[in-house]
């Protein structure tokens, strides 16, 4: 197997638990597609075959200093009291929590590798394939994939692992990143070949 890197990304409750602020949006397309027991499996296999996990959230101080005003996705994150680092809201959920030795990768931006330890961990422990999975996929997943191929990784796209606000954002951004990643189906076991 290829060094590999299982990224889960943003995660978190504010986003994907039930009762979290975007329960009614992502919570419920991630209940409706069943991304958490879709990653949950998908983790444990990627553990079985010795591969690397790391789980990326966005997360910002109390006082949003990182958040940019002229965001419209991270102003209204400070309008909203979301993604406040140290908040239950910034956990990972429960069902697919990480486990000692992962990695956490805490970013300011929709992109796991703006301004991250992402590549610093990539290199250090010689990743080639990054397989990545998260909400939303129009957004972390749609950047990150991008960035990846960039930057010369083989990459592979969950598609049951991800989720949009929407079936229609998720399936556009999946039409727009197959030219960039192999999206597989999490039972499709070759993704960790």
């Amino acid at each position: 197997m290829k060094n590999t890197l299982f990224l889960v990304m943003d995660m978190m409750n504010d986003l994907v638990a039930e009762d979290g602020f975007s329960g009614a949006t992502y919570g419920a397309q991630v209940r409706g597609r069943r991304v958490l027991e879709n990653t949950r499996a998908a983790i444990a296999a990627a553990r079985a075959a010795g591969a690397k996990v790391g789980y990326v959230r966005v997360c910002f101080s109390a006082d949003y200093r990182e958040a940019p005003e002229s965001s419209p996705i991270f102003s209204g994150a400070r309008k909203n009291g979301i993604f406040k680092e140290g908040t239950p809201g910034t956990e990972v959920h429960p069902a697919i929590a990480p486990e000692e030795g992962d990695f956490d990768i805490v970013k300011h931006r929709v992109s796991p590798f703006y301004a991250t330890s992402l590549e610093p961990i990539l290199r250090a422990n010689r990743i080639e394939r990054i397989v990545m999975c998260g909400v939303s996929t129009n957004g972390v997943v749609h950047s990150g994939a991008r960035e990846a191929h960039d930057r010369d990784y083989e990459v592979v796209i969950l598609e049951d692992c991800c989720a949009g606000a929407t079936a229609d954002e998720h399936m556009h951004a999946l039409a727009c990143l197959d030219r960039y990643a192999r999206i597989v189906k999490s039972n499709e076991f070759d993704w960790l070949g």
